[in-house]
Parts: structure tokens; C-alpha cells; sequence
């Protein structure tokens, strides 16, 4: 990627897929928002949502899922897979949980760099979702620098 800012060296336009689930997952992607500026975003996240505070970013609308709802777990990990498949992201980033998870597996099988950013909700240890993105995203990172860790995951800093 050594373009103008937003394009690969192609001119192509970078393509970022920014996955959060509902409530303060969301609310921490939205405080990301300005890193974005000048690249190809597609956002994903559980509905309801308003659009509009998106500057006509493209959103896709997930269902909600986790281990306690298989058929729904299921289905999202279909509807991820579409999703990653149709965006063809060059870059997946993630505030968690479920959706951001199946983002990251589905856009390393396409050769995106993927970040997995943990809640900063989770100060005591890692959410489930940060802990299997360890193995699988490029960086995972924490909001607490007393869980990073050399193997990861790394603290780069708040979101908040």
C-alpha cells in the first residue's frame, strides 16, 4: 500500500471492513472512525443503526449471535462470509465480538491484514472473542497495558 493515502499502489482504493457488534463494541468503532478518513469503508454491525452518522460509509446488518444461540451463530458465520466475500477487504479491524471474529477468519483467507481492538470494558482479561483472535488476527490489541503481553495481545493505547 504505498499509493496516495486511501489507494494501494495500483490506484486502487484501499478497502476496509470495520466490524462491531452492538452497544459500547460500536460506540469504540465510531471513535475509530477518523483513522479511516480518506479509505473505502464498509461497516458491519448488529441493527439497529443509524446510517447517516456514517458519511455515506457503506452498512451491512448482521444478527446478533454467541455461543448460547448455535442456529443464530450459524447464520452469521454464513452471512460473514458473504460479507468478506463481496467487500474483498484489504484491511478487517474489529471492536469485537462474534461478527468481528468470523471478519478476521474470513479476511486472512483472503489475504487481509486484520486487527482485532478488544473492549475496553475488559480490564481484568481478555473477552473471549480477543482470546481465539489471538491465534488468528495479525495484531490483537488490549486498552489495558497491564493485560499486554509479548505473544500478545498488544496496547497501543485507549480508544476512549
Amino acid at each position: 500500500m504505498s499509493g496516495p493515502v486511501g489507494t494501494l499502489a495500483s490506484g486502487e482504493p484501499v478497502r476496509i471492513l470495520a466490524v462491531a457488534s452492538g452497544g459500547g463494541h460500536w460506540i469504540q468503532m465510531l471513535r475509530l472512525r477518523p483513522a479511516f478518513a480518506g479509505y473505502q469503508v464498509t461497516y458491519v454491525t448488529v441493527g439497529p443503526c443509524d446510517a447517516s452518522i456514517l458519511g455515506g460509509a457503506k452498512l451491512k446488518l448482521v444478527s446478533d449471535a454467541n455461543a448460547r444461540t448455535p442456529f443464530r451463530m450459524a447464520w452469521l458465520l454464513l452471512r460473514m462470509a458473504w460479507i468478506v466475500l463481496t467487500v474483498q477487504p484489504h484491511v478487517v479491524i474489529t471492536t469485537g465480538a462474534a461478527p468481528g471474529y468470523w471478519a478476521i477468519r474470513f479476511g486472512r483467507w483472503l489475504g487481509a491484514k486484520t486487527v482485532f481492538v478488544d473492549s475496553i470494558a475488559n480490564a481484568e482479561k481478555l473477552s473471549m472473542s480477543a482470546r481465539l483472535s489471538l491465534k488468528k488476527a495479525h495484531v490483537t490489541l488490549t486498552q489495558w497495558s497491564d493485560l499486554a503481553r509479548p505473544e500478545g495481545p498488544e496496547f497501543w493505547g485507549a480508544v476512549v
